[in-house]
This record gives structure tokens, C-alpha cells and sequence, in this order.
């Protein structure tokens, strides 16, 4: 299944750049996002630079109280085109990676879910499916958190009509999943992240709130780009994410810098391993390396357990 995958995705790559007419120049991978929102904040002094505490914004070095404005623009700027954007970026394979990723959960029946950085609710949306479907419990819950009002409007759209909304099993709010200030401890069964903690200033920050939210044996699970393992693969991967993907974005979003950000934070990410680090020192037990990958290492699904 993964060697056809890579098939896909290297025969993609190929056709979508020769489409595109796109020229491959010899030198290393190196794009630095533009955009018009962020060019004023990001033209500090260089001295400034010397005396404040700074983090990535994709390869760009900027301080970090900007970086969560920066990453809030790019969001509502890509929030009504997110859905198929990731349809085209991904082939549409990332919604094998999120029904693995539910399958892997495995929630138990009466669960309550948080999920952060929750989006259009695609993770949510899989988690009260499988309530119903597979344990035929009609009781769980889901908390959908975004720091992106906008985004977080995309998701309440898609349950606005649903039986989950009307029966109270769904509700959203606006935060930041480095301070749930709003949700007590020991408050959830699980807690997801799909795709999202990689834009995060502090990420180590966010999976010690989820330790603090999760009850005893509750279940941290985090679904996120990550280092693809095979070298004939990566090849393929990077022109893929890096000469097509943002064309992409132009054509169907109207919006290449914004997808250039996305592609270079999948490169600013720490590895499967360091996460899985990160992770342990959170307070999680993890079972055996603490993640699997999918595709070659495309995407990886983390997991630690609150004992």
C-alpha cells in the first residue's frame, strides 16, 4: 500500500509540474513567505531582533509574539478554501490518514473529546461517526477548540444542521492550545490535534495543557506532517511540496504565500523522534517509539497515555 502511495504521489508531483510549466532550479529548498499582511511586522530592526525571544514563521526568524498574528492571517486567509486545498495537496490521501488516525483512537463509548486546533471539524467529525456507527452510543462529546475564529466558523457551519448539534453532543470554542485556561483539569477522555500544532509558537506547551486537561488514562493523539524515511521519496515529496503545492494554492485559493508558509513549517517541525521526546517529557507514557508513520513518513500519528 505505501509503494503504490509513493507511486501516486512522484507520478503527481511529475504531471502537476509539467502542467504547470514549473522550472526546477539545481540548489537546495529554500522559500521565505512575502505576504502583504505580514511584511510590515516582519521588517523589524535587526537589533530589536538581538533583544527579543524568537521562533520560525515557515524559514523566517521572527519574534514570537508576532509569530501567532502571522500564522492567524495565513488561516483566515486559506479558512474557505481549506477543505480543498487539502483534497488537492494530498491527493486526497489525507483522508485515509484521519480514518486511520480515528481507527487508531478507538474511542470508547461516552467518551468526551477535545479537539484542538479542530478546523472543519474533519477529526470530529470521524469521532462522533464512529460513536454511533461502531459503538452505537449516542452519549459522547466533542469540544472543538481553534485559535482561528474563522476557521473555527467553517466547522460550526458543517454541524450546524446536524443531529450532534442539536443534541448538545458538539460545541465549539475559540482558544489557544497553549493556555486552556477555560477547561479544568482532568476534564477529557482524549484530546486530539490534526495538522495543527505545528503552527504553534511553543508546541512543548501545548501537550503539557493537554496533559493537564486529560483525565487519568485519558489519551493524548496527534496526527501531523513529519520526515519522510524513504530518499527516493523525499525527492518527489519536496518537489511536490514545494513548486506544487503552492501553485496549487494560487490557482484554487488565490493565495500562493500563504501555502509556501505551510509547506517550509512541515520543515521547521521537530522529527518523529524529538516529538515523541517532547511528548514523554509532558508527563505521557508512550508504547514502543510513540508514533507510526504513514506514507513513507509523510504524516505520523503520535500517542501518549496520562497514567
Amino acid at each position: 500500500m505505501n509503494s503504490s502511495f509513493a507511486r501516486r504521489l512522484a507520478g503527481s508531483a511529475t504531471s502537476l509540474i509539467r502542467t504547470a510549466k514549473v522550472h526546477i532550479p539545481l540548489r537546495a529548498f529554500s522559500l521565505s513567505v512575502t505576504h502583504q499582511q505580514q511584511q510590515p511586522q516582519l521588517q523589524n530592526d535587526q537589533t530589536q531582533h538581538n533583544h527579543t525571544t524568537t521562533t520560525h514563521f515557515g524559514f523566517k526568524t521572527v519574534p514570537e509574539e508576532v509569530k501567532e498574528s502571522l500564522v492567524r492571517n495565513v488561516f483566515s486567509s486559506v479558512a474557505s478554501n481549506y477543505d480543498m486545498m487539502n483534497d488537492a495537496m494530498s491527493l486526497g490521501i489525507h483522508r485515509l490518514w484521519k480514518d486511520h488516525f480515528m481507527r487508531n483512537m478507538a474511542p470508547t463509548p461516552g467518551a468526551k473529546l477535545l479537539d484542538v486546533a479542530g478546523g472543519t471539524g474533519d477529526i470530529a467529525h470521524r469521532f462522533l461517526n464512529y460513536q454511533d456507527n461502531i459503538n452505537c452510543d449516542s452519549t459522547s462529546t466533542v469540544h472543538m477548540v481553534d485559535i482561528n475564529p474563522d476557521m473555527l466558523r467553517e466547522g460550526e457551519r458543517r454541524f450546524s444542521d446536524s443531529k450532534w448539534k442539536q443534541e448538545g453532543r458538539i460545541d465549539f470554542t475559540v482558544g489557544n492550545a497553549e493556555n486552556l485556561d477555560f477547561i479544568k483539569d482532568n476534564s477529557f477522555d482524549a484530546y486530539s490535534i490534526a495538522f495543527g500544532i505545528r503552527n504553534c509558537t511553543h508546541p512543548d506547551r501545548v501537550v503539557r495543557e493537554a496533559f493537564r486537561v486529560l483525565k487519568p488514562g485519558g489519551r493524548f493523539m496527534c496526527l501531523e506532517f513529519s520526515r519522510v524515511t524513504n530518499p527516493l521519496l523525499a525527492v518527489a515529496y519536496d518537489l511536490h511540496s514545494f513548486y506544487v503545492i503552492p501553485k496549487l494554492g494560487e490557482i484554487i485559493a488565490n493565495d500562493r504565500n500563504s501555502y509556501e508558509y505551510l509547506v517550509e513549517s512541515i520543515r521547521k517541525f521537530p522529527t518523529q523522534d524529538d516529538f515523541a521526546q517532547i511528548i514523554r517529557e509532558a508527563g505521557f507514557t508512550t508504547i514502543g517509539s510513540g508514533y507510526e508513520n504513514l506514507t513513507f513518513g509523510t504524516v505520523a500519528i503520535h500517542s501518549g497515555f496520562k497514567f
